[in-house]
């Protein structure tokens, strides 16, 4: 009886830590998504700059790239849980403080909703190899899923959702804290159900290896930034580039739905397949050709095939950020440096992303076609193919 008992107990349990990792992942995007189809409303309400309108997509992605690291070092040795309900409070904090009604409001809150959602990114797959390590392919792919999924979400609906709820953009980008809040209820729930649990394993393994001294985390690292450069590059202006092109603003949200939920089934399966692969090279070469056919869709076909252009980025940017998640487990032969090449790869990669809206808003500027800001994306697109062929090498951080 104790047996069956204890053996339903942890049944119940590995069921709860699935759903932390899928409504925690579930608020690490939707509070940036959801600005760029109310970007252009909240600038007209605040009279925002071209610049300031920039800084609540490039915010969020410097405090990735500025405290990444320490909070990878913060985890280690601490209970995984708690981390992650502190990065909660903090987001919902700043999610609060950002529907305030001011830009300095707007701006301190997107600092919050930045670091909360930094804690959540950096602590969710130590969370995972901790609570679920026989299942690190399909929780990888679950994780990137539930992300990309609230992103569509949040996409999608959020004009619909300010004019649902009556509060116009502060509705839009201020719902998002239920998600929080039913996040915090799970993970006190899962909390209820064991006795607290640290990172003392990844405490025994820890070592003295230099990550940044490694040429392979460099490749994976830079391979993060590249992707994630497109990625909110495209959530931050896609919108205004289809307005541009002759789109109704309320069409625009529905464009990146359809980025998002082309995302899903490679954001899952992407993973899965890797994780059979001796290297991941050949995946590396049909993201790339899929991506850049997308590009070029987007910078000379306008309207004519906004929604294939959307679906073939979503299926080659949902694979590509699996697979750089996937790459923190498979490239490193310990949980600890697993947890170090998440801290080093989220912080150089977000350092890297938080470029992209400001470089391609600013190429507009200087082009009012928007076909220099496409440039800059295929460029990058080539720059993601040599750093992931490196990066898909079979090869661990440690040797190299």
């Amino acid at each position: 009886m104790d047996r069956e008992l204890a053996r339903n107990s942890s049944r119940v349990l590995f069921l709860i830590n699935i759903l932390v990792v899928l409504w925690v992942s579930g608020n690490l995007r939707s509070p940036i998504t959801s600005v760029g189809p109310v970007l252009t409303e909240i600038s007209q309400a605040l009279e925002l700059s071209n610049f300031q309108s920039s800084l609540l997509t490039s915010i969020p992605l410097l405090m990735f790239a500025a405290c990444s690291i320490v909070i990878s070092r913060i985890a280690a040795g601490r209970n995984i849980s708690y981390i992650l309900l502190m990065g909660l409070f903090i987001l919902g904090a700043g999610t609060l403080l950002r529907i305030y009604g001011n830009v300095f409001t707007l701006l301190s809150g997107s600092v919050l909703v930045g670091l909360g959602i930094c804690i959540g990114n950096v602590v969710t797959p130590g969370y995972i190899k901790s609570n679920l390590p026989g299942h690190i392919g399909s929780m990888t792919g679950l994780f990137a899923v539930a992300m990309n999924l609230t992103a569509a979400f949040a996409s999608g609906f959020s004009i619909s959702i300010g004019q649902w709820t009556g509060l116009g953009w502060r509705g839009s980008i201020g719902i998002w804290i239920f998600l929080v809040a039913i996040s915090v209820i799970i993970i006190l729930i899962e909390q209820g159900f064991k006795k607290r649990k640290t990172l003392e394993t990844l405490q025994t393994e820890r070592s003295n290896f230099n990550m940044f001294r490694s040429r392979q985390a460099w490749q994976i690292s830079i391979f993060m930034g590249l992707q994630s450069v497109i990625y909110y590059s495209i959530v931050s202006w896609l919108p205004a580039v289809l307005v541009h092109y002759g789109m109704p603003e309320s069409e625009t949200g529905w464009v990146l739905f359809t980025f998002q939920i082309a995302s899903l089934p490679l954001t899952f399966i992407g993973p899965v397949i890797a994780n059979r692969m001796k290297d991941q090279r050949g995946l590396i070469i049909f993201i790339t050709i899929v991506m850049m056919s997308s590009v070029l869709l987007f910078a000379f076909a306008g309207l004519h095939y906004a929604y294939v252009a959307a679906i073939l980025l979503g299926i080659s940017n949902g694979m590509s950020f699996s697979l750089s998640l996937f790459f923190f487990s498979i490239r490193t032969r310990s949980s600890a440096n697993a947890i170090k090449l998440s801290g080093m790869a989220q912080s150089i990669g977000y350092f890297i992303a938080a470029f992209g809206p400001a470089v391609f808003g600013a190429l507009h500027d200087a082009d009012a076609s928007w076909k220099s800001s496409f440039y800059f994306l295929a460029l990058s697109v080539i720059l993601l193919l040599y750093f992931g062929l490196n990066a898909a090498k079979n090869r661990f951080v440690e040797d190299h």
